[in-house]
């Protein structure tokens, strides 16, 4: 199978949204993907805020043997692992408050159920000693019946 690293358009009418996606050759543009690689919108107003890229699943399809089209070729130069508009990119996301990637997400801690506290030597001993006097009465009572 033949794998493209391609641009798949989304959006509306005249406000194009793009998904960089590893595809399959034979699918259509916006048919089915292997795998999502990022996105490109040209309709933000920072030019160097226009794409996020997940470089090292990029990196990894370009080394198992996917062909980027022209146009992801010129944003994985830029924007790539070794991008020459990183630095760029991060003023300019940073301008705009956007985030790359999603945080990663939280461990959330259920509150934990209540143990019994373990008892103390000395607890232990009177626990035991109470139950062999329960256990010998019970003995002699049941004997006397």
């Amino acid at each position: 199978m033949a794998v493209k690293i391609r641009l798949k358009r989304m959006g509306r009418t005249h406000r194009p949204f793009y998904r960089v996606c590893a595809m399959d050759t034979r699918s259509p543009r916006d048919g089915r993907v292997i795998e999502e690689l990022g996105y490109y919108d040209p309709m933000v107003k920072e030019t160097d805020a226009r794409a996020i890229l997940k470089s090292e699943r990029i990196d990894y399809w370009l080394g198992v043997g996917a062909q980027p089209s022209d146009k992801m070729k010129v944003l994985i130069k830029k924007y790539g692992t070794n991008g020459t508009h990183l630095d760029e990119q991060k003023a300019a996301l940073d301008r705009l408050n956007i985030r790359p990637e999603a945080p990663p997400p939280t461990k959330i801690e259920l509150p934990k159920k209540e143990e019994p506290a373990a008892e103390t030597p000395a607890d232990e001993a009177a626990s035991a000693e109470a139950s062999a006097e329960g256990e010998g009465g019970s003995e002699g009572e049941s004997s006397e019946s």
